[in-house]
């Protein structure tokens, strides 16, 4: 899917590739470290190979991965997003996404949402789960974007939030 943010950036959403193994090694340390503690809910200097093999190597069935990359540089991403399937509710995903600092706010991790939205409506999955620091507005706001109805508890100073996916 190709699509031009706010800013005028022009990107491509596509599924993650093994072959992003370095690409996402790379992209950890350019961003922030707010970003990564927002992301990770710790500080975290880089990413081990069985993390990067977890994060790149997804059936997309029960783990879909999709990358951001600028249309002019596709082989660096600039966001990444994912949901994982719950063993114990099949019809509930985890989701998680990351933005490069500098395209933060204008509309990507949106886009990216609503991408992983419809994959997993089409593959079953009916709500969404996310575990967020409190002060990470942005993946509060994208959550209630993509649900009508969130449910929010805090477990050991995180928040746990689960919405039903909008139609």
């Amino acid at each position: 899917m190709r699509l031009r943010l706010h800013n005028d950036v022009e990107v491509l959403i596509r599924p993650i590739r093994r072959s992003d193994k370095p690409a996402l090694a790379k992209g950890i340390e350019v961003l922030s470290p707010e970003s990564v503690r927002r992301r990770f809910l710790t500080p975290k200097k880089g990413l081990t190979a069985g993390e990067l093999r977890y994060l790149t190597e997804v059936d997309f069935v029960n783990h879909i991965a999709l990358v951001a990359v600028r249309a002019h540089a596709p082989y660096e991403p600039v966001a990444v997003g994912r949901w994982v399937r719950s063993i114990r509710s099949p019809d509930t995903a985890e989701i998680a996404i990351v933005v490069r600092d500098e395209l933060q706010g204008i509309g990507l991790g949106t886009a990216l949402g609503t991408t992983l939205a419809w994959s997993a409506r089409a593959l079953g999955i009916r709500r969404f789960t996310a575990t967020m620091l409190p002060e990470n507005l942005a993946a509060r706001a994208l959550l209630r974007h993509l649900s009508a109805h969130l449910e929010t508890r805090v477990d050991r100073g995180a928040y746990e939030l689960a919405g039903d996916l909008a139609a």
